[in-house]
């Protein structure tokens, strides 16, 4: 792997000279993990401006052998700071004038004003340019063994949805089956969950980013889940609504039915090249023409890696297109208040029609079970 994170941050840094800033500082923690193969606890990635000068990992106390957090690739300097409480950031950029460089790239979106400022005193005759979003462009596109990763997380999280729908639901609550959720997640061999749980019944079902109450599961509730598991950092997604215990209602499967056409036509989109604002046109007009559109979530789906919502953005004023091996969620749903409602996720990794089209990693049934 250590040639895959030097690959990475060659790239990085070609991108740089181009802007004119050899010089790099990595702050943020998912960019950190990706280039340096790890990101300790308040780590930052100093890139050097040549190749003749090696990228420093600097840490504020020594790395935690856990191999969940990921190895540092060997090739780097690993830099522990010897004074309590100094910044990384700052000790980098301090690294960086002392070593001759000139200007120095910063992820502003990332820095608070006060750490900018303190960065831009430490070492008076650097300049500092911005970086803008390069690495997270650079994450854009997985290589076989992320997109390995994440189908070995969708392995997990199918594993542990599929025992706890052959369980006993009515009478407990929606924290508990969260809780039994996670639990799995990890005992099946995740780091843990990707996110938060969600665990929604009856009228609480179908809504976005819910949090788990005490509500128990009663008979003729939908009950949508949604949940994900972390593998070697990376994060996948699924979200699935099922009916307890009896046959479901007729607006249940209508509107089952309306949000599955609506999932269905976005991941039918997902090819190379699509506008991702088009993906997310062609599940949304499903639900719209059926009167939801004032209903729906500002996105219908977005990227997913080291973290779990990432770019590309399925959404309606999305910019950019989709290539190949990008993973992305197609994720809509419709929640009809005091009633319930449906959500349909899936993880997927746009791939070219030859290849045989977007490759689904979530396997579990979209049938409407009656649980």
């Amino acid at each position: 792997m250590s040639e895959v994170y030097a690959t990475r941050r060659s790239r990085l840094r070609e991108r740089c000279n181009a802007a004119g800033t050899a010089a790099a500082l990595i702050s943020r923690p998912a960019n950190v993990r990706y280039l340096a193969g790890a990101a300790p606890q308040g780590a930052v990635l100093l890139l050097g401006r040549d190749q003749d000068q090696q990228d420093q990992l600097v840490c504020p106390v020594p790395p935690e052998d856990r191999p969940a957090d990921g190895r540092p690739d060997e090739s780097l300097v690993l830099h522990i700071l010897s004074t309590p409480g100094r910044d990384p950031a700052v000790a980098a950029a301090d690294l960086a004038g002392s070593q001759g460089s000139e200007a120095l790239a910063v992820e502003e979106h990332h820095l608070t004003v006060a750490r900018y400022r303190a960065l831009d005193a430490v070492a008076p005759g650097l300049r500092l340019a911005g970086l803008g979003t390069a690495v997270e462009q650079l994450r854009l596109i997985k290589d076989e063994e992320e997109i390995s990763c994440l189908r070995i997380g969708a392995e997990i999280a199918d594993q542990a949805l599929g025992e706890l729908l052959e369980s006993i639901l009515v009478g407990r609550t929606e924290r508990h089956l969260a809780l039994e959720l996670e639990r799995r997640l990890v005992d099946h061999g995740a780091e843990g969950p990707a996110f938060p749980t969600s665990v929604a019944t009856g009228p609480n079902s179908g809504r976005p980013g819910h949090r788990p109450t005490d509500r128990r599961v009663e008979e003729g509730d939908f009950l949508s889940v949604c949940l994900g598991a972390a593998y070697r950092g990376y994060r996948c997604e699924i979200g699935r609504t099922f009916v307890i215990g009896t046959s479901p209602a007729d607006w249940q499967v209508e509107l089952y039915d309306l949000v599955f056409a609506a999932q269905r036509a976005g991941r039918e989109a997902l090819v190379p090249g699509a506008a991702c604002r088009d993906v997310d046109r062609a599940a949304r007009q499903v639900l719209d023409s059926a009167g939801h559109g004032a209903a729906l979530q500002p996105a219908t789906g977005h990227g997913v890696g080291l973290e779990i919502d990432e770019d590309p953005q399925l959404a309606p004023a999305a910019m950019g297109k989709l290539d190949a091996c990008v993973p992305v969620t197609v994720e809509p749903g419709v929640h009809l208040p005091g009633r319930g409602g449906v959500r349909i996720d899936d993880t997927l990794v746009v791939r070219p029609e030859a290849d045989g089209g977007p490759e689904l990693l979530t396997i579990t049934t979209k049938e409407l079970l009656a649980l």
